[in-house]
């Protein structure tokens, strides 16, 4: 048997709605089981991995996020991570989704390394649910 065909057994804890929301969405795509949506989730994440480690050079940027503002400590976590980047941080602007869920939307220009970065660090606080960056080189 290849590298490639080992197979490794793993165990994860999920709130109920997160499973249950990627149940539907298996079920819909017609997965066979769950590992099958699991190891396609992981290849997703994988080429995303791949594309952000692209973003180099002079960059003009935005990234989306979700959160949940009533996480303990996230707000005042999220606004000083921005502080610690409001060299490239152009303007942000904040939208309230829901009672406890919030949408903001931050403006960047600067090195692609330093947007990635932030994008990354904003990614990886509890209670952050959805981070996304795009972003376009300034070449003429």
């Amino acid at each position: 048997m290849t590298m490639d065909n080992e197979l490794s057994r793993i165990g994860i804890s999920l709130p109920r709605h997160l499973l249950d929301r990627f149940d539907e969405i298996i079920n819909y795509r017609g997965y066979s089981s769950r590992s099958e949506g699991i190891r396609d989730a992981i290849r997703s994440y994988i080429q995303h991995y791949k594309w952000m480690a692209d973003v180099k050079g002079d960059r003009q940027g935005v990234i989306t996020m979700i959160y949940d503002h009533d996480q303990r400590g996230l707000l005042t976590l999220l606004t000083d991570i921005q502080h610690e980047f409001k060299a490239i941080i152009q303007a942000s602007l904040h939208s309230h989704v829901t009672e406890n869920r919030c949408l903001e939307v931050i403006l960047l220009r600067g090195d692609g390394t330093q947007l990635k970065t932030l994008a990354e660090r904003l990614m990886s606080q509890k209670g952050v649910e959805s981070v996304k960056l795009t972003t376009i080189g300034l070449e003429d």
